[in-house]
C-alpha cells in the first residue's frame, strides 16, 4: 500500500471514528482542526494497542470504557497556573478595576481543563478583594478533568513553576498560602472553590451561559476550525454582559471571526477583548 492510500484510508477511518464517536456518545470533534486530531488518535492507537484506529472505533462502539480513554486524547489537558504571567496581570491591572464597579460578577472558565486557570483566577479575585461577589463557572467536556479541576490536587513538582507565575502575575501573597503539601501533592485549599459551579458543557454543541463579566477560553479555540471558532466566538458574544470581557490565549484571535465587529480590543498584547455596547 502506498503512502497515499495508507494516508487516504486513515483519514476515511478518523471520519468514521469520529462520526460514532458523536452518534454514540453526543461528543463532537468533527469540525476540530482535522491535522490535530489526526495526531491525537494516532497516539492514542499507539499507546492503547490498537492495530488501527478502525480496530479502535470497534473497541469504542462495544466498550464504553474506550471513550474514557480515548477522551484524555481527544481533549487538551496540559496548562499551568498564572500560565502566561502578564495576562494575568493585566486582568488584575486593567480590567479588574472596571469590575470591581459592579455589585456582583460572574466568571465563566470556558475548558477548565484540569482546573489551573480556574484556581489562578479564584486567587486573583480574592487578593483583590472580589471573591466575596464572584460566581465562577468551569466548564469542560470531559467529566475525568472535571473532577481533577474540582479535587484541585496537583503534583508538588509543578509548586516552582506556579509560584514564579504567581508573583510575576503581580500575587500579592505567598501562592503556598492557598494550599497544603501531602505526599508529593499540593492540595489546594477548598474554599476556592466555594463559590465555583463546575459544569459539563461544549462549546461545539451547548449553549449560551448568560450575563457573564469575564469569560476566559485560552487555548482552546486553536484546536477548531474556522466556521467552530465562529460558533464559540459567537457563543461569547451572546454570553456576555455589555462590556464584560473576553481573554483568549497568545496565540488566539477575533481578527478573522465574522464576530470581531463585536468586541473592541481592549488590551492588544494580551488579547483580551471587551464586548461592545451594541
Amino acid at each position: 500500500m502506498t503512502k497515499s492510500v495508507r494516508d487516504s484510508t486513515e483519514d476515511l477511518e478518523i471520519g468514521l471514528l469520529l462520526e460514532a464517536l458523536f452518534q454514540r456518545y453526543h461528543y463532537d470533534f468533527r469540525s476540530y482542526a482535522r491535522a490535530s486530531i489526526k495526531r491525537r488518535l494516532t497516539q492514542a492507537r499507539d499507546q492503547l494497542g490498537f492495530a488501527s484506529i478502525s480496530a479502535m472505533q470497534d473497541s469504542l462502539l462495544h466498550d464504553p470504557a474506550t471513550l474514557g480513554r480515548l477522551l484524555g486524547y481527544l481533549t487538551v489537558q496540559v496548562s499551568e497556573m498564572f500560565r502566561d504571567p502578564s495576562y494575568f496581570r493585566a486582568l488584575r491591572e486593567k480590567v479588574l478595576p472596571h469590575l470591581r464597579t459592579y455589585p456582583s460578577l460572574k466568571v465563566w472558565v470556558a475548558g477548565c481543563s484540569h482546573g489551573e486557570e480556574l484556581y489562578s483566577l479564584a486567587i486573583l479575585f480574592r487578593e483583590e478583594g472580589l471573591e466575596d461577589r464572584t460566581i465562577f463557572y468551569a466548564t469542560d467536556i470531559n467529566p475525568a478533568a472535571l473532577r481533577a479541576a474540582e479535587a484541585g490536587v496537583y503534583p508538588l513538582d509543578q509548586l516552582r513553576k506556579f509560584t514564579a507565575n504567581h508573583q510575576k502575575a503581580g500575587g500579592k501573597s505567598s501562592l503556598s498560602d492557598y494550599y497544603t503539601a501531602d505526599y508529593g501533592r499540593a492540595i489546594f485549599d477548598k474554599s476556592l472553590r466555594s463559590r465555583v459551579v463546575f459544569s459539563d458543557h461544549s462549546l461545539v454543541t451547548d449553549a449560551v451561559f448568560g450575563e457573564m463579566h469575564l469569560i476566559s477560553c485560552r487555548n482552546v479555540l486553536i484546536y477548531f476550525d474556522r466556521p467552530l471558532q465562529d460558533r464559540a466566538i459567537g457563543l461569547f458574544r451572546e454570553s456576555l454582559a455589555r462590556k464584560g470581557f473576553l481573554g483568549l490565549g497568545s496565540k488566539e484571535s477575533l481578527r478573522f471571526s465574522r464576530h470581531a465587529g463585536a468586541f473592541a480590543e481592549f488590551v492588544r498584547e494580551e488579547k483580551i477583548y471587551q464586548r461592545r455596547d451594541a
